[in-house]
């Protein structure tokens, strides 16, 4: 009972402001807000109408503070599946958000929202942090195969029954709990999952690296909070800014980790850090991920792109008499910032609600079970928190991307490390 009142007070605050903001009379707000009352004292909660969900889901994109590209924040595609009552449901309906998101790579923002919280039902969860992302994998002898970055939830997958090719880019399944129930696990269809083989116009010998990588990056991981309603599984989509993939996803050490091998293919020196053998390296992947996605006709912007973007964006927003809030050192692109002018401001990171936020992994409690101490990290060991750059040079697999990052570590005898620590 003592929760009513402090929910009541977020659905008032955001009922005022999205009234506001559809236009809605007076009249009509002061009724929506006394229904509201009525249902929260006679239930406990209350239920948004399917204009407050989309507006609401549309809010939390325009106030996402780490986000770079919200300017098409109102067009937003909101899917209301809070009626699907299985996993088995769920499942389908997240093939569906693929379906119309992908739209053969001309990629659609979306959003699918599924059974909030309820009092001590949490509602529909995903185990995911995004619908598609590539599994990891860690041998006895310490050889990593795959995207580190999965390694804990691949051995998740693993325990609830899943068994991955043993690639390095094995699409993992998802899994979904329903009002804390066991998980259940679903494989997605391959015809689901549109890829594009990453290849560069130039650059001899980059095609046999066999890269690959996704088009819709629809994160899953996070909680959308609207007027005091907390949906455990909203998960959304835009498309990829191009440097998410090749100056992070492919080049960062804790990742795919690709720059030594693209460097080699170039021919550059990496005996020392002031060749700038990196940065070279790094604007190539860039150009093979960008022109790739491109001759695949799949949706992709590039940082310089969004950065304009993203200043149009902030002037609508004052236009419109809402200060724009944003976290700095995330608006950045993590390639050339200085040349966008998000580089050359500052914002205030208060968080406004609706929003999106990250909370504690589902899995958690499982992966304390078994004893994982490896797996339950949050920062491997020997990995800057900072950075994400490790104080020594990963050991590889026989895949061939890792084997041609590691003849590549041996031919120049070079030491990664963090400059930081």
């Amino acid at each position: 009972m003592n929760e009513q009142p402090a929910l009541f007070a977020e659905a008032e605050l955001f009922i005022r402001e999205c009234y506001a903001e559809l236009g809605r009379t007076g009249e009509e707000t002061e009724l929506r807000i006394r229904e509201i009352a009525r249902e929260i004292e006679e239930s406990g909660t209350y239920r948004h109408t399917y204009e407050e969900l989309r507006h609401g889901a549309r809010m939390a994109w325009r106030n996402s503070n780490r986000c770079i590209g919200r300017l098409p924040w109102d067009s937003l595609h909101v899917i209301d599946r809070r009626d699907a009552s299985s996993e088995e449901e769920i499942a389908e309906a997240l093939f569906e958000h693929l379906d119309y998101a992908t739209n053969r790579g001309r990629i659609r923002p979306t959003i699918t929202v599924l059974r909030p919280e309820q009092g001590e039902r949490p509602g529909a969860r995903l185990w995911n942090e995004q619908l598609i992302r590539y599994a990891g994998y860690e041998t006895e002898d310490g050889r990593r195969v795959g995207d580190p970055a999965s390694l804990e939830f691949t051995e998740v997958c693993r325990q609830l029954g899943w068994k991955g090719e043993g690639t390095d880019f094995d699409v993992l399944p998802l899994v979904i709990q329903l009002d804390g129930g066991a998980p259940k696990w679903f494989e997605l269809p391959r015809e689901k999952v549109l890829e594009v083989d990453i290849r560069h116009p130039d650059l001899p010998g980059f095609d046999e690296l066999g890269l690959k990588w996704y088009a819709v990056p629809a994160v899953s991981g996070m909680r959308l909070e609207i007027g005091g309603i907390r949906y455990g599984g909203a998960p959304f989509n835009g498309w990829y800014m191009g440097t998410e993939i090749g100056a992070r996803n492919f080049a960062d050490e804790g990742r795919y980790n690709l720059l030594p091998a693209v460097a080699d293919l170039m021919g550059l020196d990496r005996s020392r850090r002031s060749s700038l053998w990196q940065d070279r390296a790094l604007v190539e992947l860039n150009v093979a991920v960008l022109e790739s996605y491109r001759a695949a006709g799949v949706s992709m912007i590039d940082h310089h792109t969004a950065a304009a973007q993203f200043e149009t964006f902030e002037k609508r927003e004052q236009e419109a008499g809402r200060a724009v809030t944003g976290n700095w050192a995330w608006l950045i692109p993590p390639m050339a910032p200085a040349t966008t002018h998000v580089f050359h401001k500052r914002y205030d990171n208060t968080i406004v609600k609706p929003n999106f936020f990250y909370g504690k992994k589902p899995y958690a409690a499982r992966v304390g079970e078994k004893g994982s101490d490896k797996a339950a990290a949050q920062v491997p060991a020997g990995v800057c928190p900072v950075t994400g750059t490790t104080a020594a040079p990963d050991a590889s697999d026989t895949g061939s991307v890792r084997k041609r990052v590691e003849a590549g570590e041996r031919q120049a005898g070079a030491v990664r490390g963090c400059p930081f620590h």
